[in-house]
């Protein structure tokens, strides 16, 4: 059974656009977010619904609502550009997700054309469709795929990542809960490998994280999304590190913020918070809530964010 509802702030819209116009921006961008299949969506919310099973703890999702719903949620805390992130755990399921989320964002302009791949017979193939057809980002989550990012039906998709320089969103890291394959080392031996990926890591590596700090440190196209660290929630399972704080501030124009909405057991305004909370100065947080993403998505020069300036 679902948990219990999170309770969300009063005017908690107007609450996450105050702290953006303390900072002088006009909105920010969301490069973390879920949106899918209702079947997908669905079987994924079932899986946080048994989450006390697993992390021994309830995660309750603060924002079940349909589609249409969610995306007008965004757009009221002021976000200009957001993601529809999916990833399959069975071969034959990418190509599936992919037109899924190619037709999404065909009707919703503000969301970044989405794709994703698994390690199967084609992939190479249908990702440079993908970024032909206008892909901006890609998602790979080697845990719930349960596969090593170096597997070599693989390589020919890495080959087509690093020559277009589209973002990958990889969740590699061992939080949540560890995988197979997951951990720092496989995306180490991945970028000897093509070192010209534009890599984001999800969750900040986490519990990697100063493993994944010094990724960014050696590679200067990886770069971290703040998606459910900082927050309460992830600091009792997960903190970060007080000495890499500063590490943070000086890697500050690859941090990009990521939320996992919707499947977020506390209010959206809280990941917001945790953000500016870190005290690393407010051109920080700018560039880590709108410039930095805008900057490595090219946004102010295309025509709408859900549109390749290559297409």
């Amino acid at each position: 059974m679902p948990s219990a509802p999170v309770l969300l702030p009063a005017h908690e819209a107007a609450l996450v656009r105050s702290r953006l116009d303390a900072l002088g921006l006009p909105g920010m961008v969301d490069v973390h977010t879920h949106f899918m299949p209702a079947r997908v969506l669905d079987k994924v919310w079932a899986y946080f619904d048994r989450a006390e099973e697993a992390f021994g703890r309830p995660w309750p999702i603060a924002y079940r609502t349909g589609d249409d719903e969610r995306v007008a949620t965004l757009r009221a805390f002021g976000v200009e550009a957001f993601t529809a992130l999916s990833y399959p755990h069975r071969p034959g399921m990418a190509q599936w997700l992919n037109g899924w989320a190619g037709a999404f964002a065909d009707t919703h302009p503000d969301c970044l054309r989405s794709a994703t791949f698994f390690p199967e017979p084609g992939a190479g193939a249908y990702v440079r469709e993908a970024i032909s057809s206008g892909a901006r980002v890609f998602k790979v989550h080697v845990q719930v795929g349960a596969f090593d990012p170096n597997d070599p039906l693989l390589d020919d998709v890495w080959t087509a990542l690093e020559r277009s320089g589209t973002p990958v969103v990889i969740h590699a890291g061992n939080g949540p809960a560890p995988g197979e394959h997951t951990g720092v080392d496989g995306v180490r031996v991945l970028l000897r490998r093509f070192p010209g990926l534009t890599l984001v890591v999800a969750h900040a590596g986490m519990p990697e994280y100063r493993e994944f700090l010094e990724l960014c440190v050696a590679h200067p196209r990886v770069h971290l999304d703040t998606t459910m660290v900082f927050t309460r929630f992830t600091e009792a399972m997960h903190p970060f590190p007080a000495e890499l704080r500063d590490l943070l501030g000086e890697m500050g124009e690859r941090v990009l913020f990521g939320s996992d909405f919707p499947n977020i057991p506390y209010p959206y305004l809280e990941a917001v918070d945790s953000v500016l909370d870190l005290g690393l100065g407010e051109q920080w947080s700018r560039n880590v809530l709108r410039e930095n993403a805008r900057r490595l998505f090219d946004l102010d020069d295309a025509t709408t964010p859900g549109r390749s300036p290559r297409t």
